[in-house]
């Protein structure tokens, strides 16, 4: 890591306050410009443990920047995770407060919520599937504590991996229930078709991202637990959102979400 021990923990706190204050901070890097992808991760779990230990629940982990779409969307090509608190999700039919977050924008995924533990350093698709309990749709809601224009991966990680919060809904199924790669999704806002996806746009297959995410946690000395919801990536761009929108994605067989920005 390039930042001293004091540097991080200062950012992290940065990161709290703009959290509670809902106001973006300047960007890390154009301060900091040597700080490293390690340094980021770093930030995020001095933040994620000051989190816990104010009473705050782990219930899962994201995954980012899995497929094209969201790369060329960011200009970002490597992947990302960050973790997700209990007073974060919703579900279907939710009135969720716009105020809360900053930049508010939507992506369209599916979650992954495991039976059993899953740990790197070799983990495969078809781990990831045995160890899966179900796998349901989801709208990751995602938020930017720090100032959007420039932001790199050094930046995005540091910000929780721009995580906001989890809308869950629609009909869960079991991993070999159906072929994951072809699950598709409409995404409206206010009744008009915004975005449409194919899970298979996320690495080919959405279980590969959870195998990714198992693999970089084994390397901090972490693991997915048993109950933890994976969000496994985006297969849309994000969608940009307004105070009075509602949303609807449409996932076909597997049934809809929906939820309103008050």
């Amino acid at each position: 890591m390039a930042l001293p021990d004091e540097v991080l923990a200062r950012l992290a706190d940065e990161l709290a306050q703009a959290d509670r204050d809902g106001v973006p901070v300047p960007r890390i890097t154009a301060r900091h410009p040597e700080a490293t992808v390690e340094d980021a991760y770093a930030i995020q779990r001095i933040w994620r443990d000051g989190r816990i230990a104010a009473g705050r629940r782990l219930v899962g982990h994201k995954i980012g920047l899995t497929s094209r779409a969201m790369q060329q969307a960011t200009g970002i090509t490597e992947p990302d995770y960050g973790v997700m608190f209990d007073d974060t999700v919703w579900e279907s039919g939710a009135r969720i407060p716009f105020d809360a977050f900053a930049n508010v924008r939507i992506e369209v995924e599916l979650a992954f919520v495991l039976a059993r533990p899953l740990e790197g350093p070799s983990c495969t698709v078809f781990d990831v599937l045995r160890a899966t309990e179900f796998v349901t749709p989801a709208l990751e809601v995602l938020n930017a504590h720090i100032e959007m224009e420039g932001r790199t991966i050094v930046d995005t990680i540091s910000d929780n991996a721009a995580y906001g919060g989890l809308v869950l809904g629609g009909r869960p199924t079991a991993p070999d229930a159906v072929d994951l790669r072809w699950v598709s999704a409409l995404l409206h806002r206010n009744e008009t078709i915004e975005e449409t996806g194919v899970a298979a746009g996320v690495l080919g297959h959405p279980a590969t991202g959870v195998a990714w995410l198992a693999n970089k946690l084994h390397q901090h000395g972490d693991r997915l637990e048993a109950g933890e919801i994976v969000l496994a990536g985006s297969f849309t761009r994000p969608l940009w959102i307004e105070q009075g929108d509602t949303v609807l994605a449409d996932y076909g067989d597997l049934g809809s979400i929906s939820c309103r920005f008050v």
